[in-house]
């Protein structure tokens, strides 16, 4: 069914003119079984990660990991500075006054939470990464412009580059081009 990629083939780019022909063609490539997809266009296209299937849900766990840690490290330092290691009587109030203790613990939360957003994003993201396979597409240079690109990657177990070719050019390309490692 697939034939065997080159091993320096990284896929086929197709070339879009619109936003709409793009995403009409996301969803072709979907409904027709390719999963290893990516698009390239110069503006957010709404619509485009569902017509891809994209459902990543990995950085809402771990964010929410993050903030837990930073509501018991901020709660932490606060009951061990006031309880623990130095402990004062201020207006009578009690040592644990944890009431004193949410605003403090609410702040390292968020932080703790939006530090692992960015580091886990970069990190799942692969960034930074200063080369990509599509930018040895001719055109590619477009896609921050005016182009929409969508490839479709040699390792997709559907990948044949002639069937795969011939099914991007039905999808009404302006262009299509194999894209070298």
């Amino acid at each position: 069914m697939a034939d065997q990629p080159t091993a320096s083939l990284y896929g086929l780019v197709a070339e879009f003119d619109s936003a709409p022909e793009l995403l009409d063609a996301a969803r072709e490539v979907t409904r027709a079984g390719y999963r290893k997809t990516d698009a390239f266009s110069p503006f957010p296209v709404h619509g485009l990660a569902e017509a891809l299937d994209f459902h990543d849900r990995r950085l809402s766990p771990i964010v929410l990991l993050g903030g837990i840690g930073g509501l018991l490290f901020g709660y932490g330092l606060e009951y061990y500075t006031q309880v623990i290691s130095f402990p004062e009587n201020i207006g009578g109030r009690p040592y644990h006054a944890w009431v004193a203790f949410i605003p403090p613990a609410f702040e390292t939360t968020i932080l703790f939470g939006a530090f692992t957003a960015g580091i886990t994003m970069m990190v799942l993201n692969g960034l930074p990464s200063p080369y990509h396979p599509v930018f040895n597409a001719p055109r590619f240079r477009f896609a921050s412009q005016d182009k929409f690109f969508l490839a479709i990657e040699a390792a997709d177990p559907k990948f044949s580059e002639a069937e795969t070719r011939a099914f991007l050019t039905g999808l009404h390309a302006r262009e299509v081009v194999a894209v070298e490692e």
